[in-house]
């Protein structure tokens, strides 16, 4: 894509964290012990505007962020070319298991994405998520996006 055009349809922030919030999934690349990438897809919040998710401990992921803790992470939509948007993060990632970290995570991530959940159910499902899991906050280093809308 040439300059003036990646330009164009590059989103300012406002239209990053908007579109951050219209979605649902996130797909998280890290790295395999031998240099090869392991991608996943699962449910996230935004908390004290970082992107955050929690995952069980034994996962391959978390594995691969104990030894490496880069991470980069996606979130796109749109089924034609000219309706193509997405915002790429990479950097890094902090991890926690103390379990009131990962039970408020938790419980941010079951409110977003189960929103069916009735509020006094909130804190026994993300306790009982909360089991044997880890929260990844991604620390961003750079952040790419595209909106091909703005250019049709």
């Amino acid at each position: 894509m040439n300059k003036n055009l990646r330009e164009k349809v590059r989103m300012n922030d406002a239209e990053i964290d908007e579109f951050v919030e219209e979605q649902k999934s996130l797909q998280v690349g890290t790295l395999n012990s031998d240099g090869s990438i392991h991608l996943s897809t699962l449910w996230f919040a935004v908390v004290d505007q970082k992107i955050v998710f929690e995952t069980y401990t034994s996962s391959q992921k978390i594995v691969n962020l104990k030894r490496d803790s880069r991470i980069t992470v996606l979130l796109e939509d749109g089924l034609e070319y000219s309706n193509l948007r997405g915002v790429m993060i990479r950097g890094t990632s902090l991890l926690t298991e103390e379990s009131a970290e990962v039970e408020r995570i938790a419980r941010e991530v079951i409110k977003r994405n189960q929103p069916e959940v009735p509020e006094e159910m909130l804190d026994d499902a993300a306790a009982s998520l909360a089991l044997k899991r880890t929260v990844v906050t991604i620390v961003p280093e750079k952040t790419v996006s595209w909106d091909h809308g703005k250019i049709f």
